[in-house]
């Protein structure tokens, strides 16, 4: 309808007084008469935009000058009578159009928009909203470069999905890794809920919006015990499936020794997967004099002085696009810059004991990241080597953070992962799988 109403007088109102004579003319085809609508802003700063009636026609105050005041003024000035003469059907038009045009202009005033649907075929009042307004047809909407673009293959990858019925266990529980929080996982735990999972993103100790100072940490099970309380308060019978990223590995391989019975599965992210009797620092530090990247990063920390070994280490912010997120997005490479705390240095140091029996009786899964820099295909290909898990799966062009790079391509591994049934007899070579990437979230 635009801006303006149509409002409809005959072509005899406009005639000058010389046209006047004892022989009625029948009357001529009626035309459109348009009355500014004022803008919102207008509206607000008048007094009031109102009918008011005058017999049986109705006019409108308006802070606009309107065609037909013009036109009075015309018709006063050209005619000796100063009237107008209307059938009682031209007159009866005129007065709906006008409490129609009030009516539409009080709602607008009230509302700020007009209740037109756009297309009934696709709107959906929600039953929860307090006013039903009625939201614009996504048919009609301007694409925004920021839409995520959708194709025929993650669709059907979609469907596939969600159907989850007969799963061992459908919770998830996240450890971030060192430096990260439970922040890293927003759009993974998106992902997975939306598809039915019940998903606990972890804050280790001095991580995320943790408030305990990381140079204060001595120990891997006291950076560890907000994930040690997730398990203390699980129900009896409950399992979860755990999984770790980056120096998350060596806190839920800490965790899988502790509660075997809990956990059904547990998935490793381009993660420290240790043996027994190794440290996280052992197995960076075969790749350290190889990585120059990351050992420029690097920043140590000492709280306790020069004199005494680092209590936490920093990372370099200019460098963590080239070393962390080097295919990820410039958003979360910000989020990441703004949100990444120094990594406690004592868990690093500590040495796990893994036994058979608790360790090593939950099924194992590694996801590789083929272009990570961080923790590289060759270290991840010899942890794989000398720890095997249950299977390797490789995701594709994903940097050390997945979760940000190919969040669609990770959450088709961890549904899959979840579908696997309960343990039978497992080889002992892994199997690699190679899965393309659908979209970014």
């Amino acid at each position: 309808m635009g801006n303006a109403f149509g409002c409809i007088l005959p072509d005899g109102a406009n005639a000058s007084s010389k046209r006047v004579s004892s022989r009625q003319d029948p009357p001529a085809p009626p035309r459109p008469l348009t009355l500014p609508f004022p803008s919102s802003a207008s509206a607000s700063s008048s007094s009031s935009w109102t009918p008011f009636f005058n017999g049986s026609r109705p006019s409108l105050s308006s802070p606009f000058p309107s065609t037909s005041s013009r036109k009075k003024k015309k018709n006063k000035r050209g005619s000796s009578s100063g009237s107008l003469n209307l059938d009682d059907h031209e007159s009866s038009i005129i007065q709906e159009q006008a409490i129609a045009a009030a009516l539409l202009y009080r709602h607008h005033q009230i509302n700020g928009s007009l209740p037109f649907i756009r297309s009934t075929s696709v709107v959906h009042p929600s039953p929860g909203s307090k006013k039903q307004r009625f939201p614009r047809s996504s048919s009609t909407r301007q694409p925004s470069p920021s839409d995520p673009m959708i194709n025929r293959q993650q669709l059907v990858h979609s469907q596939q999905v969600e159907n989850m019925d007969g799963v061992e266990t459908k919770h998830f529980v996240l450890v971030h890794g060192g430096g990260f929080g439970a922040w890293c996982w927003y759009k993974t735990m998106t992902l997975l809920e939306e598809n039915g999972f019940q998903v606990d993103a972890v804050d280790l100790t001095g991580s995320g919006v943790s408030s305990f100072d990381t140079n204060s940490i001595t120990s891997l099970a006291q950076y560890v015990k907000p994930l040690t309380d997730i398990f203390d308060k699980l129900e009896d019978g409950k399992k979860v499936i755990l999984v770790g990223h980056d120096f998350g590995g060596a806190c839920i391989s800490f965790v899988m020794e502790l509660y075997p019975s809990k956990i059904a599965k547990a998935v490793f992210i381009a993660a420290a997967m240790l043996t027994c009797g190794q440290s996280t620092l052992d197995i960076f530090s075969q790749q350290m004099d190889s990585n120059d990247l990351m050992r420029q990063a690097q920043i140590f920390l000492y709280a306790n002085g020069n004199n005494n070994p680092p209590t936490a280490v920093d990372l370099d912010k200019t460098l963590l696009r080239d070393l962390f997120f080097n295919q990820s997005s410039a958003k979360d490479v910000a989020l990441a810059s703004v949100s990444m705390r120094p990594i406690p240095f004592a868990p690093v140091l500590e040495k796990l004991s893994l036994s058979d029996m608790n360790y090593g009786s939950i099924r194992r899964f590694y996801i590789k990241t083929q272009e990570d820099c961080a923790i590289t295909i060759p270290l991840q290909d010899a942890m794989i080597k000398s720890n095997p898990p249950e299977q390797v799966f490789q995701l594709k062009g994903s940097d050390h953070a997945p979760f940000f790079a190919r969040p669609q391509g990770l959450h088709k591994i961890l549904a899959e992962i979840a579908k696997i049934p309960p343990k039978q007899a497992c080889g002992s070579t892994p199997e690699l799988r190679h899965l393309l990437e659908y979209d970014t979230f």
